[in-house]
């Protein structure tokens, strides 16, 4: 009698799982009555939801994290942001490595997943740097973010104040605790302030640029010509994607909800405004009054998103330039897609058109069934479906209003966001069958 083989658990399989077992103890650490000022407990669906939007950095709320959370509901927020971050297997790792245990080889390809790298080798080393880096960054920020805050709440608050931010900026998470001021306003109560301003805008772009471009920078520091083409591409996006649409957005906004600031206050405002819908989910300005064409413009930013192997979601930076591309090249008749005096791998246009489509199609399908089961304005819910998926946490205002079944569609699109689409359908698609006979070549007729 045969014994069936024992299925292995794949990489993909282990990093799905993880996150949904880490959003399973969130929620049930926030659904008990020490978590909430009131001393009840919040109901399933919102401690789920407010699990998902913490883990999967995302910032999208049902409740105003201050008025609604205790100092222990606000740390486990915090403590599933930090790992949301970082991903669930940096964070055990680093665990690991504190103690002493011995990196074995299943665990570092769990981390070259992780980090969004080609190379296993040396990516235990790789970690470290990023957690020093990370941890670093943040207690930086969060002493010079302290600096504003001690005035205003006092010592211990203060420090607080500018821990959580700090973290909450760097993952790219959004969440704050300005209901101390105004239940819901984020940053509205410090839009014209520099600091705070200039501390979150460069929190949120570090954070968004990647595991592998912090490597290259560490090596190569300022020599640009060094740098790998992906972070060449990595840098020169995101200064175009920050520079340009800051332009659009002063100009669009002007009269509107830039209206009675100072010219220096507008283009603050405006840089701030095009940085946090690529994943940061802070605002300075009302979300829920821009205009029709900077609403469609966040948009956009917020499909494109970050960069691979950052704290930040979307189809990521590299995948447009590669979908561009691509559409140059057939433009051209070129056979290979070349940059930078280099040839990109055949799979990369393939796996960047699956990552866009499969993106695009769950954040309408997840907008339709929002639809089809609430009253809600069309331009609202597309734009609560993309913020989602995005793991973005900008809200046209409607996050209040979600039903039960909206709130889980919500629920499964930032988890689809932060643990990628991609990831998920690999994850559960069964085992892979190469064939060793290909069929024969047919032709289908496309445009």
């Amino acid at each position: 009698m045969e014994l069936k083989k024992t299925k292995k658990i794949s990489t993909m399989q282990i990093i799905a799982v993880g996150f949904v077992v880490i959003i399973l103890i969130g929620t049930f650490l926030l659904s008990l009555p020490v978590a909430s000022r009131n001393g009840i407990r919040i109901p399933f669906i919102d401690a789920l939801f407010t699990a998902t939007s913490s883990l999967c950095v995302t910032g999208l709320v049902v409740y105003d994290t201050y008025t609604q959370f205790t100092l222990f509901g606000q740390l486990v927020i915090l403590t599933l942001i930090q790992i949301g971050g970082l991903g669930f297997m940096s964070m055990a790792t680093m665990i690991s490595l504190l103690i002493g245990k011995k990196i074995g080889l299943k665990e570092r390809g769990l981390l070259m997943e992780t980090m969004n790298t080609n190379q296993i080798g040396g990516v235990v080393k790789l970690l470290r740097k990023i957690i020093v880096i990370t941890f670093s960054i943040e207690i930086v920020s969060a002493a010079i973010l302290s600096i504003r805050f001690i005035p205003l709440l006092g010592t211990a608050k203060g420090i607080y104040y500018g821990i959580f931010h700090s973290i909450s900026a760097f993952c790219n998470a959004g969440f704050d605790l300005m209901g101390i001021f105004e239940a819901r306003s984020s940053l509205i109560t410090f839009n014209t302030d520099v600091l705070v301003n200039i501390v979150v805008m460069s929190l949120i772009v570090i954070g968004g640029l990647g595991f592998i471009v912090w490597d290259d920078l560490m090596k190569n520091k300022f020599k640009f010509s060094k740098y790998r083409l992906h972070t060449k591409i990595v840098l020169i996006g995101t200064a175009v994607l920050i520079l340009i649409p800051a332009v659009i957005f002063f100009f669009l906004e002007n009269s509107n909800t830039l209206e009675g600031m100072t010219a220096g206050q507008k283009i603050m405002a405006s840089v701030f405004q095009v940085i946090t819908p690529r994943t940061a989910g802070f605002n300075t300005v009302d979300t829920a009054s821009l205009g029709d064409g900077t609403t469609f413009m966040t948009m956009l930013l917020m499909i494109i998103g970050a960069n691979p192997g950052s704290t930040g979601g979307g189809i990521k930076v590299t995948t447009l330039f590669v979908i561009i591309l691509t559409v140059k090249a057939y433009v051209t008749h070129s056979q290979d897609l070349n940059a930078g005096g280099r040839r990109l791998e055949e799979y990369v246009p393939r796996k960047a058109f699956s990552i866009t489509t499969l993106y695009l199609l769950l954040s309408l399908f997840g907008a339709f069934l929002i639809m089809s089961t609430q009253q809600l304005g069309m331009k609202e819910t597309v734009f609560e479906a993309l913020s989602a998926i995005g793991t973005v946490g900008l809200s046209s205002g409607i996050t209040l209003d979600l039903n039960a079944i909206s709130k889980t569609v919500i629920i499964l699109l930032m988890y689809c966001g932060r643990v990628g689409s991609l990831t998920v359908l690999s994850a559960f698609a069964g085992e892979r069958v190469k064939p060793n006979i290909r069929n024969i070549e047919e032709k289908i007729v496309i445009g």
